[in-house]
């Protein structure tokens, strides 16, 4: 079992909210403007914050201060005055986007370019947020940046107002293909002389694929993952390797930006995106809230009216319009039209993806059926699976099959399904003992009164059912099994759904313990069989926001159930089919029936039945049960572990002709359960991220603990760096503990 929503059957359409940015100087987003611009299809407009005439007083400033000395005062600003900036509050500013000045060098390697460009920064954020305009684009850092710096001071400014909104323009990796200054840079005053660069430093900074993504992850850092904080990513016009697409994809874009040298042009001379441009924008838009989508510097907006130089539309005259007739209305708004085409023709959703709309990322505490009377709600959603039901089914039916052989006489199997629900496995049951034709007795045991309820009430109406079914209502731990009036043999298959998103997490192991001395000692079948659990390191900021916005230390010490969206991994492989896979490794393993000499230890500790050395005792009883496992990750790119994803595999029944297995693990799922949705991963978080940087090792070691009373992880990382003859320890986590949220068995 595993906590999720129910299925959602209708394909929601995709929203594209599109808008366009002129980076011409002082192009102001006037009502009319306005006007025009939702007339042909926009959503929104930017804006710049501050006109020439600002940008030719900061300048002039900057100017008399340098070169600085060591006498130099850092420049103040004044307030800004009306010829500074156009805007002022409106209504209509709820549909701008603040442009703040590109021509400013946050993290300036000269103190006075720095300092003016934090004030700038400082003033023009407070000044849109005074006017309602919230959402601002800010210029990434330069290639001479200090980065550091550059994020100290966005740190700063997102504190100027309750509801600012930060998006960080930045490319995919290298440079911006587009200039984005309405005006001369800033930096443009510095002579190269008076700049002390490191060479080396910036040529990496410009060749390494993962450059850019490295100062955003020390922005964000430094800015302590602030939900205010965001990207606004440029798309050039080649994408670069699919890891790095991936790993852009988990990060909180708010803003794809479009600039005319994303596009193509088809044989008709029309603006259109790549196959692999598509693919990405369709990724994109599978997110709950897929980002805004802006048009930068094409199609500009006087161009679809023809204006005098009062800016009013001009009538043509006989002879213009006579002219005209014939001629194909023109499109203003090409790049426009083409992205709402894209809109309307996107690819239906997975059923997978269908079924978890609205749960994407979403963090969920794993259910504790033992404890816990599941709602109906909540079986319902598990008995929409159209795999997992129909697998158990054939599971079931080869049993059948392989048990005949070895019963003596024509007396039924004994099929009892242990922690029945609303009866979906009986029902499977029933089906298979028709299909093969080997009759069985079957026995429905569930301890929820509200669900046996259920169980009475359909063997009684069901015509499948009959009145057939025995339905007990026990804890399976505590039920005496068929009773000598209508059974003289023990159980000969045990059905059960007891697994959670990590195999062993609801306590499977412990609740087939306790029953299996009902099960024939001989030839007795549990389905499932056998299920081991598999880990990855993962890469969620999405995932860590949420853990930081929430109350309570603890937070960090429970895993969660999730359905992973805006995820990537950190350790790939690929597999025999040249596909990019993540690298997943088995952490332990738990099989059914268990040794009968193991169980009678456990029993005997339990009891206090065992005398080792004149010491006797009543502890350790469920010892069997507990794992460990020390398992190692390479991590070719950089990156940041967030915490690690966690899956099962279970082999439900294997036996003379065949093998029926369950998979949540993303590399063998499309093998042996594809389309599967009863469960969703797991989720084991880190308190404070780990940093991974290029080929390093990620080693990590997790314990499932038990003090007979509880069940529990714990998990810790380490990270090592490989050099030459060996590796170095470079970072490590601390040690997550879930006992204070046991399970209770």
């Amino acid at each position: 079992m595993s906590a999720h929503g129910s299925f959602q059957p209708d394909e929601p359409a995709a929203l594209f909210y599109i808008g366009q940015h002129d980076g011409r100087a002082n192009v102001q987003a006037s009502p009319d403007v306005l006007s025009l611009a939702y007339g042909l299809g926009y959503d929104f407009l930017t804006t710049p914050i501050t006109t020439s005439a600002f940008h030719s007083r900061v300048v002039a400033q900057a100017k008399d201060l340098l070169p600085p000395t060591d006498t130099t005062c850092l420049p103040t600003l004044n307030p800004l005055t009306p010829q500074d900036s156009n805007l002022a509050p409106n209504e209509g500013n709820s549909a701008l986007v603040g442009f703040v000045s590109a021509w400013i060098d946050l993290g300036s390697p000269n103190p006075v370019i720095a300092k003016l460009s934090q004030r700038v920064l400082n003033a023009e954020v407070a000044y849109a947020a005074f006017c309602g305009i919230n959402t601002l684009i800010v210029h990434g850092p330069s290639a001479q940046a200090n980065v550091v710096q550059y994020a100290r001071d966005i740190r700063e400014a997102l504190a100027l107002g309750p509801f600012v909104q930060l998006h960080i323009l930045l490319p995919m990796t290298g440079e911006l293909e587009h200039d984005y200054a309405d005006s001369s840079p800033l930096a443009e005053l510095v002579a190269e002389s008076e700049v002390d660069l490191d060479d080396d430093d910036d040529l990496s900074r410009h060749t390494d694929l993962y450059g850019v993504w490295k100062d955003w992850n020390t922005i964000r850092t430094i800015c302590s993952y602030s939900q205010k904080l965001s990207l606004a990513l440029e798309l050039p016009r080649q994408l670069p390797a699919p890891s790095l697409q991936r790993r852009w994809f988990s990060e909180p874009i708010r803003l794809l930006i479009y600039s005319r040298t994303s596009f193509l042009r088809n044989a008709k001379g029309y603006p259109v995106l790549s196959k692999q441009h598509q693919q990405l924008l369709s990724r994109f838009a599978t997110l709950p809230s897929p980002p805004w989508l802006l048009l930068s510097d094409v199609d500009p907006l006087e161009d679809a009216t023809s204006t005098t130089t009062t800016g009013q539309p001009t009538e043509p005259t006989p002879a213009e319009a006579a002219s005209r007739s014939n001629e194909k209305p023109k499109d203003n708004a090409p790049h426009l039209r083409y992205l709402r085409h894209l809109q309307h023709t996107q690819p239906s959703r997975t059923a997978i993806e269908r079924f978890g709309q609205g749960y994407e990322d979403f963090l969920q505490s794993p259910l504790q059926p033992l404890t816990d009377n599941l709602e109906s709600i909540t079986y319902e959603g598990f008995e929409k699976d159209p795999v997992k039901y129909e697998w158990y089914g054939r599971a079931i039916a080869a049993a059948l099959k392989d048990l005949r052989k070895q019963i003596q006489g024509d007396r039924p199997v004994i099929v009892a399904v242990v922690g029945a629900g609303r009866g979906p496995l009986v029902t499977r049951a029933l089906q298979a003992s028709i299909q093969t034709g080997i009759k069985i007795q079957c026995w429905a045991v569930e301890k929820n009164p509200n669900a046996f309820l259920l169980l009475q009430r359909r063997n009684a109406i069901d015509d499948l059912w009959n009145n057939q079914v025995r339905v007990v209502k026990s804890d399976m731990r505590h039920w005496r099994g068929p009773t000598a009036a209508e059974s003289t043999a023990p159980v000969d298959i045990f059905v059960s759904e007891l697994l959670g998103s990590f195999g062993d997490n609801e306590l499977s192991p412990e609740c087939l313990d306790g029953v299996q001395h009902l099960l024939h000692p001989a030839h007795g079948v549990s389905i499932p069989q056998s299920y081991t659990a598999h880990i990855t390191p993962l890469s969620s900021p999405r995932l860590y926001n949420d853990l930081l916005s929430r109350s309570g230390i603890e937070k960090w010490e429970l895993p969660y159930v999730v359905m992973l969206h805006r995820y990537d991994y950190l350790c790939t492989q690929t597999n025999s089919e040249a596909e990019v896979v993540p690298d997943v490794k088995q952490t332990w393993a738990f099989s059914h029936p268990v040794p009968g000499d193991a169980l009678e230890q456990s029993r005997g500790r339990a009891g206090g039945g065992l005398d080792t050395g004149g010491w006797a005792g009543g502890d350790g009883g469920n010892e069997h049960n507990a794992r460990a496992c020390k398992v190692s990750f390479t991590s070719r790119e950089p990156g940041v572990c967030h915490g690690l994803a966690g899956y099962f595999e279970t082999v439900l029944y294997a036996g003379n002709d065949s093998k029926i297995e369950l998979s949540i693990n993303p590399v063998t799922m499309p093998q042996k359960s594809r389309d599967m949705i009863s469960w969703f991963p797991i989720f084991f978080p880190f308190k404070t991220p780990l940093y991974i940087p290029e080929e390093s090792e990620i080693e990590v070691s997790m314990w499932r603990q038990t003090d007979d009373r509880s069940v529990w992880y714990e998990w810790i990382a380490e990270v090592y760096k490989k050099v030459r003859g060996g590796k170095r320890m470079i970072a490590v986590s601390e040690l997550h503990s879930s006992r204070k949220n046991a399970c209770l068995t």
